[in-house]
């Protein structure tokens, strides 16, 4: 069946039937993602009927302008079938599926861009939902971006970096939360093998078709993620990774998940960028610090000096989890030194215990004399500390217990 005979179906049809999913698969290759003007049309007309009115020259001018020599085309059928072939499949907006709450911030922010398109965000950097998601892999979307983090950074990454992305994926797909980057070189690449070594879902971004790897050397990596996780992309199978892309789907990591951690950032890097646009759509950005020396944590550390960022600094997956997780329930354990012996003693205690001499052992009166208190106080505490090996009797006075392995008596035999 063509094209327009399904989309004349369609208009009979409610749901997501094939005329309305061919419509978006359509739309997805007309025009590249993150226009408004285009987003905005398709809203207003709904995607079969705008589709039908571009195919016929029926819309508006500045639409059709921005559809070009596309219109004519009709690459549907090919790109469903290839993703057909490697496991994929197209979701739409009326698919029960799709996240509509997360990229509910996206619809949000797209209402306050202006009508003149000259005074419109960059393509680049505007927040405008997608008009369908091609996804591969066996999980839900709505589902496995329900708890997630995305953790992104700099492809030049440092043994530093790289191992701190890897420990976080893990602690976090331990913890039953999902990690989502880019699939590139470096901390993403980092992060989702740590959530895959946890035996965790992960979901990559990609900025081309979800046929295609990119990096190419990251075959094995996607084809793992694809296993039990999603590889999600805006483009149709076999659309190539032009750079434009990459800035482009910044803003899909950032909406799908409740807060982006920045692992590793140059100067000026992705990596800041998607933290901005997580930050314009009111999620939290979290910065893990780096070596002052290091021109790869420049970028950290500039977002956690940016006082209208709010970034929260993090070296934890209970961090994270306590930043974005729910209120009173996802709280990190407080920080807990190691314990001593002298933990819990009295005042009084306490300044015996300062008194007593290391070597020559003396009398509670000069004790009494050196820490400022009444003999009767020292002869109660004594006991107590001579019990917590803190103190012992020479046979002439009292003196410190020397430690373990040090000639005394807590020495081994």
């Amino acid at each position: 069946m063509s094209l327009d005979e399904d989309l004349d179906e369609a208009r009979a049809v409610s749901g997501a039937g094939p005329g309305l999913r061919r419509a978006r698969a359509w739309l997805s290759r007309a025009v590249e993602p993150g226009t408004i003007d285009f987003w905005r049309y398709v809203e207003d007309a709904g995607p079969v009927d705008a589709v039908r009115r571009l195919r016929s020259g029926q819309a508006p001018a500045s639409i059709r302008s921005l559809v070009g020599a596309r219109a004519g085309e009709d690459a549907t059928l090919a790109d469903l079938a290839r993703a057909e072939r490697c496991g994929a499949r197209l979701l739409v907006p009326e698919d029960d599926e799709w996240p509509a709450l997360p990229l509910q911030a996206l619809a949000l922010a797209v209402c306050d861009e202006p009508i003149e398109r000259r005074e419109q965000s960059d393509r680049t950097k505007a927040l405008v939902p997608p008009l369908a998601l091609w996804v591969r892999g066996p999980a839900r979307l709505d589902e496995l971006v329900d708890r997630s983090v995305a953790i992104v950074g700099s492809r030049a990454s440092t043994a530093y970096g790289e191992h701190v992305a890897a420990e976080l994926g893990h602690q976090l797909g331990e913890r039953g939360w999902t990690v989502v980057s880019g699939g590139a070189y470096g901390i993403d690449a980092a992060a989702h093998r740590g959530a895959l070594a946890a035996e965790a879902p992960t979901l990559a971004v990609l900025a081309c078709g979800v046929d295609r790897p990119y990096p190419a050397a990251h075959g094995a990596l996607f084809h793992r993620i694809a296993e039990t996780g999603l590889l999600v992309s805006e483009w149709p199978p076999g659309c190539a990774p032009l750079r434009h892309r990459f800035l482009v789907r910044n803003r899909l990591i950032a909406a799908l998940t409740r807060g982006t951690v920045v692992v590793e950032a140059a100067a000026r890097s992705g990596a800041q960028a998607t933290a901005r646009r997580a930050q314009d759509l009111g999620r939290q950005v979290l910065v893990v610090p780096g070596p002052v020396t290091s021109a790869m944590s420049v970028g950290c550390h500039e977002l956690l000096r940016d006082e209208e960022l709010r970034a929260v600094l993090v070296s934890s997956a209970a961090h994270i989890i306590q930043a974005v997780g729910r209120i009173g329930d996802d709280l990190a354990p407080p920080l807990v030194g190691p314990s001593s012996p002298r933990d819990g003693l009295s005042d009084v205690a306490l300044r015996v215990l300062d008194a007593c001499p290391v070597r020559t052992g003396v009398s509670p009166d000069r004790l009494a004399a050196v820490a400022g208190c009444d003999v009767l106080d020292v002869l109660r505490v004594l006991p107590a500390l001579e019990l917590a090996d803190l103190v012992e009797w020479t046979g002439t006075g009292w003196r410190l217990r020397p430690p373990a392995g040090k000639g005394g008596r807590g020495a081994a035999a």
